[in-house]
């Protein structure tokens, strides 16, 4: 499962329904905005997003997750639109047999994620200046 929500991103629901019996492991990355970037104050994030690529991209990479490492299920979802200091901006939950294949495989999502993803994200500073930020 994959998503881009508005709303706030209920980590306890993403992981309810995610590790089998079969499963050993449970990988968990949360993403938050922090309060200070580049020596800069930070007073909020806006993400924007090209929805349908972004979701499209994000369902490929939750496949080579599970194809080439191992995971037996991948959960990842990305808040669009503003967010405060604290607010969470990504989670990604990943099941596995084994914990390796469930760390590597949440560690691949997150850059994965970064690198090819269409989500795009500005920094709002206590100053009142704004400035979209690079990815990856």
């Amino acid at each position: 499962m994959v998503a881009l929500v508005a709303d706030p991103i209920a980590v306890e629901r993403l992981l309810a329904d995610l590790a089998a019996e079969s499963d050993g492991a449970v990988a968990l990355f949360v993403g938050l905005v922090r309060e200070r970037n580049a020596g800069r104050r930070v007073v909020a994030l806006t993400y924007d997003a090209w929805p349908e690529m972004a979701i499209s991209e994000l369902e490929t990479i939750e496949r080579e997750a599970l194809a080439a490492h191992g995971a037996t299920a991948v959960r990842i979802v990305h808040r669009t639109g503003t967010l405060d200091v604290g607010e969470v901006s990504v989670a990604i939950a990943v099941a596995a047999q084994h914990r390796d294949a469930a760390f590597a495989a949440c560690r691949f999502a997150i850059e994965a994620l970064k690198h090819r993803v269409p989500i795009w994200k500005k920094e709002r500073y206590d100053d009142g200046s704004e400035a979209w930020i690079e990815g990856a």
